[in-house]
């Protein structure tokens, strides 16, 4: 059964089989993203915080587990950025393909997946605020889109700290702002926005399942 958030959830890995094809995906898609990147330092350093969140979810998972369709979400989103951290950011042939089709004045893949983290975290960050606190109605919903703020704030401070502290001459491509002094400010504001279309879509849904 495709669990969601409105779901018991329990920590049962082995006859999970949607975290099995999750699991098989992702991994086949980093392995390949991970073969001849075209910045091998960029890309390494790109990977640092996810090695971390995905430790972090394969610690809790016994006592915090999340729902298939969260795990789904997430799992969509680091595919996303696997193929950024092989290209680059700002080399990524879907970014010069929207670049191309909209005459935009830069390679945009990496605002397409910053928009995308807000629009598919908002989704596991509201069923673990609604499980691990009391928060409930709106109170719930302002807690997920502060959470998502604040975790792609947190995103931009550490990408700055890591390209500074580990290689400051190839922070540029790190960072990727490609010559946007609002680089950062920008992609937080999408996150942001990102995260206000997904609660707007889990609470019409929400409205939805109650009137059936």
């Amino acid at each position: 059964m495709f669990t969601t958030a409105s779901m018991r959830v329990r920590a049962n890995f082995a006859d999970n089989r949607v975290l099995h094809i999750l699991v098989a995906v992702y991994g086949a898609v980093w392995l390949a993203a991970a073969i001849a990147p075209f910045n091998r330092f960029d890309w390494f350093l790109e990977n640092l915080l996810v090695f971390a969140f995905a430790g972090l979810l394969v610690a809790t998972y016994r006592v915090f587990p999340l729902s298939d369709l969260s795990y789904t979400l997430i799992a969509v989103f680091l595919s996303l950025h696997a193929v950024g951290a092989h290209y680059t950011y700002s080399e990524s042939p879907m970014g010069f393909w929207l670049q191309e089709a909209w005459n935009l004045e830069r390679n945009h893949y990496d605002r397409l997946v910053h928009f995308i983290f807000g629009l598919f975290f908002s989704y596991p960050l509201r069923e673990a605020a609604g499980r691990g606190t009391r928060a409930s109605g709106p109170w719930l919903y302002a807690l997920s889109l502060a959470s998502v703020m604040a975790l792609s704030s947190l995103y931009e401070i550490l990408e700055w700290a890591i390209a500074e502290i580990v290689d400051p001459e190839a922070a540029f491509a790190f960072l990727g702002t490609q010559g946007d002094v609002f680089d950062a400010q920008k992609d937080s504001g999408l996150a942001a926005a990102g995260a206000i279309l997904g609660l707007c879509v889990i609470a019409t849904a929400s409205k939805l399942r109650a009137r059936a």
